[in-house]
């Protein structure tokens, strides 16, 4: 099992796609976990780039220290992994939670970052901010899951999830899957804690390398607007659309095609 030592802890990451491909540094969103399927590293970039993806700090099988987590803690993680696997340069693509990250890591160290692809996420501050997920927690288990299909997508109300129980089996499938001991929930507070701290808004404009910001047009969670604002700030991003909510890479054909090409422009191999 490959970890990594990163400042005070252990990183749990692991590797796929192509070695001889463009690298490309994954970051998942809230509550990440490798264990979950369908595999970040499995998807349809796996053919052209190499991947490197991690449990971030508190959760899966990486380390999860007993402390507050900051939004600086979870950039400073991203880039000294790179560190521990001899990258020195990579594209950065982050989703959601791990969007937010992605951001950090790119102000904290704009070198080593290539493209920047930010998916479903926020820039906090003047900007917005992402849907508040731990004022879901009190809340019965049933409840919760349907006000959190809600925020995922606005067009999945209650008449919605009547009458499609088969994707609202494979949220809740998901939902269980790792370990739920009182470590791996405490790192999913914090995650939330820090998430709510977060603000890049004023320092994007910073970031001069190639960006692509996406969006699910139906994303309550991480509404369109936010999008916009992180694409008009950033001053060499694109912003695309595509029709979705949050799960938007699994919703539209057309996402991952848009993000490779994306990719694959202009970067070097390791």
């Amino acid at each position: 099992m490959p970890r990594a030592r990163v400042r005070d802890i252990e990183l749990h990451y692991e590797r796929g796609g192509r070695p001889s491909g463009p690298p490309v540094l994954l970051i998942s969103g809230t509550g990440g976990d490798l264990r979950q399927e369908p595999s970040i590293l499995g998807g349809p970039l796996a053919a052209t780039f190499d991947l490197l993806a991690y449990d971030q700090r508190g959760l899966g099988r990486s380390d999860k220290p007993d402390a507050a987590y900051t939004m600086a803690d979870y950039g400073q993680d991203a880039m000294e992994l790179l560190d521990a696997v001899a990258w020195d340069r990579c594209a950065v693509l982050g989703i959601s939670f791990g969007g937010m990250v992605a951001q950090e890591m790119a102000l904290l160290a704009p070198r080593r970052v290539t493209r920047l692809v930010l998916c479903c996420t926020s820039s906090g501050g003047s900007g917005g901010s992402s849907y508040p997920l731990h004022e879901l927690d009190g809340l019965p288990q049933e409840e919760r899951l349907a006000r959190h299909l809600g925020l995922m997508d606005s067009r999945w109300d209650a008449s919605w999830q009547a009458a499609n129980p088969a994707i609202v089996d494979l949220m809740r499938a998901r939902a269980g899957v790792g370990p739920q001991d009182a470590d791996a929930i405490a790192g999913a507070r914090r995650q939330l804690e820090a998430r709510a701290t977060h603000d890049t808004y004023a320092r994007l404009g910073q970031l001069t390398m190639p960006t692509l910001v996406c969006a699910g047009r139906f994303d309550a969670i991480a509404p369109l607007a936010n999008a916009e604002a992180l694409a008009a700030q950033i001053p060499s991003a694109v912003l695309q659309v595509f029709d979705g909510g949050h799960a938007f890479l699994f919703q539209d054909p057309t996402a991952w095609p848009a993000i490779a090409e994306f990719l694959a422009a202009g970067q070097p191999s390791t």
